[in-house]
């Protein structure tokens, strides 16, 4: 066993994905369809049927026509091989070859012709090249997913507004006194008489 042996599966692969990829950006399928209806268009109209000892020929007085068609229509299907940028104007060409083997070319080839140019003529038509996928944009690591920047402010602000509306309210009317023991004493229900905070003065 030779030292090339095991890289041949790996350099088969990456000819296929090689031919996968040049096969993505041209209108292939529409080529080979193309090239496929014209070989009946050209073959039958010079081919001799054998039944037994009874030689059938299906050659027609407008062989040269059809020997034409035939041949133009492989060559737009190597066209949309190599030429991906005539597309349009070989899918209307290979739809109008199509129609016009009908009757020059034993009704297209016996059908099978004028339906795969048919085919690759509209395929090719309606051929557009494909887009990249485009990147997706990162997620700022700062801020989460489902929160926006405007709302991360605010919850920042919030500590701030609430021990700012705790501030409103306190004052003299609203003070509570502590005794030496920690008890509060409230007297905001008192009244204040003489600024002795409800004693009267004796005297």
């Amino acid at each position: 066993m030779s030292a090339e042996t095991p890289a041949a599966p790996g350099q088969f692969t990456r000819r296929r994905l090689q031919f996968r990829a040049w096969r993505g950006t041209r209108p292939f399928w529409a080529g080979l369809f193309v090239m496929l209806g014209g070989l009946p268009i050209m073959y039958f109209p010079y081919a001799h049927l054998h039944l037994g000892h009874l030689t059938l020929a299906m050659s027609t007085t407008a062989g040269a026509g059809s020997l034409i068609i035939g041949v133009l229509l492989v060559v737009l299907g190597f066209s949309l091989w190599f030429q991906r940028h005539v597309q349009t104007f070989a899918g209307v060409a290979a739809i109008l070859l199509g129609l016009v083997s009908i009757p020059v070319s034993n009704f297209g080839g016996f059908i099978l012709g004028f339906l795969f140019a048919l085919i690759g003529g509209a395929m090719a038509v309606a051929w557009a090249p494909g887009t990249p996928p485009e990147a997706e944009p990162a997620e700022e690591s700062g801020v989460d997913a489902g929160d926006s920047p405007e709302s991360a402010a605010d919850g920042d602000d919030a500590p701030e507004a609430a021990a700012h509306e705790g501030s409103y309210g306190e004052g003299p009317m609203f003070a509570k006194d502590t005794d030496a023991a920690g008890e509060t004493n409230d007297l905001s229900g008192t009244i204040s008489a003489n600024g002795a905070n409800g004693r009267h003065s004796v005297g």
